[in-house]
């Protein structure tokens, strides 16, 4: 039996995603829905230099020259029963996929929800396939590739009236 106060591995359905909204008026950040799975790859698209010389004594040496991080979620297609898309899906397929060049960029952010703050990236979208077969529900899926160094904010309560 652990001890109170002792690290316990967290679930992975805790991980909360969402994308900020960019044609929204004011602030307002988008769920993505009815995840099934992610993966945080933080070595994605990192560049490395060879620095190995004559003194190194035989001993491989590198400098990092670039950074460079990913996320890719997978879900099941979310709508309701009119059609209405799960919010922070439409969005990326429907507005976000669709913008190219400096307009391809879009903020996004996750945590775990027993974490006090959120990890924010400045960010591009790879939308990922969708499919399934007779017995399946349609599957989802993005890759959300940063850009620039990562920040962090506060978690804040969502306003009245809902909200993130």
């Amino acid at each position: 039996m652990a001890t109170p106060g002792t690290p316990r591995p967290i679930d992975a359905r805790g991980w909360q995603f969402e994308v900020q909204d960019l044609s929204a008026s004011t602030e307002t950040w988008l769920r993505i829905g009815l995840l099934t799975s992610f993966s945080h790859n933080p070595g994605e698209n990192e560049e490395t230099e060879e620095t190995t010389s004559f003194d190194s004594d035989g001993f491989f040496e590198q400098d990092v020259m670039q950074r460079g991080a990913s996320l890719s979620i997978e879900s099941k297609y979310a709508a309701d029963k009119t059609g209405k898309r799960d919010p922070g899906q439409a969005y990326i397929d429907d507005v976000w996929a669709y913008r190219l060049g400096v307009d391809s960029r879009n903020p996004v952010r996750w945590r775990h929800r027993s974490q006090t703050s959120w990890v924010v990236w400045d960010a591009t979208v790879t939308p990922g396939e969708q499919g399934g077969g007779t017995t399946e529900k349609t599957s989802w899926s993005a890759t959300i590739t940063r850009c620039g160094k990562p920040t962090s904010v506060p978690v804040t309560p969502p306003p009245a009236g809902g909200g993130s």
